[in-house]
């Protein structure tokens, strides 16, 4: 995008004509933008008041603010400016509302990545051209109501590449390495029912089942075959219930290296950047929401 930008601008000197007062009438009178355009959001056709305020300009003033061929760029710009944004916003919303973030967890999807980054190009370029025709001096953005509101739009859409920019590049590796690589084996101490699933028996991980609250090892027991016992007990179990009775006593479990504690419910925190990732995700999704309402006060406020 930084390579397109010295080749933008002198596109857009050629393009720009004499620009009407856009936000001088409302700068002078605290009016909003409907007090001299039909359209609220302002240009366009205009109303009584805002006829006679552009004839008090002068017959500079009177003329086309913009040549065909700027109008043309401009809406281009704003077409795209717009259809990237639905397809934008409408992508993270369907994400965070429908499949919610934790399907990109393990690595966020290509589809998505494509998407996103063009989706980023496309709207700082269009941004470019449509604040370059409606903004004509850099007071502007900082005494007019619109100017004030397209800053905090600006920084928000700037807020939003950074986040993307520092998930794709720092994010996104360790969440593949971690969908890539097999997730670290629990062998000892306190366990989880999910930890202790791992540890089947088969493929060469070790054979652990609980019994009364404690985890044995069976790796090397001669009746636990691939984590199989009898042709009937699967390593990676609670088998409180169906050892219990079995035709022998429980002295033959607990011969078995007793390694650790079964607990239920038990959690453990995750990685500091799957952390990092849920938080920019609903970051994100709050940006869109406050972006909407910026377009909603720009229209009917």
């Amino acid at each position: 995008m930084k390579r397109c930008l010295p080749l933008l601008l002198p596109l857009l000197l050629l393009c720009s004509a004499p620009v009407l007062a856009t936000e001088e009438y409302a700068g002078r009178t605290g009016k909003s933008c409907a007090a001299c355009h039909v359209d609220p959001a302002g240009g366009g056709e205009l109303t009584a008041e805002g006829t006679a305020f552009a004839t008090s300009l002068g017959s500079e003033a009177s003329r086309p603010a913009l040549s065909p061929a700027a109008r043309g760029l401009r809406f281009v710009a704003g077409y795209l400016h717009l259809l990237t944004a639905i397809l934008w916003f409408g992508t993270i919303l369907y994400v965070h509302l429908v499949l919610k973030p934790a399907y990109a967890s393990s690595g966020l999807p290509r589809g998505e990545l494509r998407v996103g980054i063009a989706s980023m190009a496309v709207m700082g370029i269009t941004g470019i051209i449509l604040t370059t025709f409606r903004v004509a001096s850099p007071e502007l953005l900082l005494h007019s109501r619109f100017g004030v509101l397209l800053l905090v739009k600006i920084s928000l859409y700037l807020v939003m590449v950074t986040s993307a920019t520092f998930v794709i590049t720092v994010i996104g590796p360790r969440l593949r390495r971690k969908r890539t690589e097999e997730a670290v084996l629990v062998t000892s101490g306190e366990m989880s029912i999910e930890e202790l699933s791992r540890c089947d028996g088969a493929e060469g991980r070790p054979a652990l089942f609980a019994f009364n609250g404690t985890i044995y090892d069976a790796t090397a027991s001669r009746l636990w075959k691939q984590g199989n016992h009898m042709g009937r007990h699967q390593a990676g179990s609670d088998l409180t219930e169906v050892l219990s009775q079995a035709p022998h006593g429980t002295e033959q479990v607990e011969r078995l290296p007793a390694v650790g504690r079964l607990v239920p419910g038990l959690t453990r925190p995750a990685p500091l950047h799957e952390r990092v990732f849920f938080f920019m995700a609903y970051m994100n999704l709050a940006i869109v929401f406050l972006i909407v309402l910026i377009l909603a006060l720009w229209r009917w406020w």
